[in-house]
């Protein structure tokens, strides 16, 4: 017990040094809803891919703290190339990111010549300079439905994500074959049973989950949409097909609501990102302090991978979704 005192002593101690140095620096810390519950309760914006995406457009900061996963730090380099933006673990990426190898994405584009590419947000700065416009798991369906109905489109590199919309617009955009390895692990098998022992649980998934997985959840949406539906809905008690970052946020928003998450296997694992949680408070002060590890981009990347982030924040725009 008196461990876990001290523990919490020092955590609090971390957190305070954080801001301080924050202010100090007039940097400002950007961090997903999958970082552990310490890095959420001092973040300036938590928020999913979308929203993040939208905070790094807006900040005027001169140090960008990125608590999340490589590519989301690389979004932020390409919308703020003038500004520093460090990553607390340059080992921090992402199972989908890395299904989509940059030269094996092109052959597979070059085999669609008459297609235009939207590629989910969570993918590499190589493969955003490949694609003609960018979506998010909230924007997806829109994002796809402001191209006419005769448009070709290759979709990537979420193949679950690309089904989703695919079911809900009638395209039948071109997949290539990559997955988030925590959302595609999840069973309905799992789910089944979780349901079968919580009669009134609604159940809320991401849509990089599989089909058979979204086809029996009340909701399907986005980090943020997953949070706002459990808010606003009358049931009190949720099953969640997602990371367990996003618990925090939900406990925090419905304290007198319960969740539960959908574990990994027959043992209860908690579906937790490894990528995401390599973030600790330690290496965010240092990240902080030291000002590195930095992201560095080329010139040329910059350049290619706004275009198509900028044309998803227009037509986000245009359609009021920001």
């Amino acid at each position: 017990m008196k461990t876990t005192k001290n523990k919490e002593i020092k955590s609090a101690n971390l957190a305070q040094k954080i801001i301080d140095i924050k202010k100090e620096k007039n940097a400002i810390l950007l961090a997903h809803y999958y970082q552990i519950p310490e890095i959420q309760d001092i973040a300036d914006y938590i928020g999913d891919s979308l929203g993040l995406a939208q905070k790094a457009v807006e900040t005027d900061a001169e140090l960008i703290v990125f608590a999340g996963v490589h590519f989301m730090a690389e979004t932020a380099k390409i919308l703020n190339p003038e500004t520093k933006v460090v990553l607390p673990d340059l080992e921090a990426g992402c199972s989908l990111a890395d299904s989509c190898p940059a030269y094996d994405f092109k052959k597979f584009k070059e085999k669609y010549p008459d297609h235009i590419v939207i590629s989910y947000i969570n993918c590499s700065a190589d493969i955003k300079t490949m694609s003609d416009v960018i979506c998010t798991s909230g924007n997806a369906v829109k994002i796809v439905e402001s191209f006419p109905k005769d448009q070709k489109i290759i979709f990537a590199p979420d193949k679950n994500l690309g089904g989703y919309v695919n079911s809900v617009t009638g395209r039948n955009m071109v997949l290539w074959d990559g997955t988030c390895e925590v959302h595609d692990i999840l069973s309905t098998e799992a789910i089944i049973n979780l349901k079968a022992n919580n009669k009134d649980a609604k159940l809320v998934a991401h849509p990089e989950c599989k089909a058979q997985v979204l086809a029996l959840a009340d909701f399907v949406g986005s980090t943020t949409a997953m949070l706002n539906y459990t808010k606003t809905n009358e049931s009190t008690k949720f099953i969640v097909a997602s990371e367990t970052g996003i618990l925090h946020q939900m406990q925090k928003d419905s304290p007198k609501k319960d969740f539960l998450v959908v574990p990994t296997d027959e043992t209860c694992s908690c579906n937790d990102c490894r990528y995401m949680k390599m973030n600790t408070m330690q290496k965010l002060y240092d990240c902080i302090a030291k000002e590195k590890p930095e992201i560095i981009l080329p010139d040329e990347v910059i350049r290619q991978g706004r275009e198509p982030i900028n044309r998803m924040l227009d037509i986000s725009r245009k359609l009021g979704l920001i």
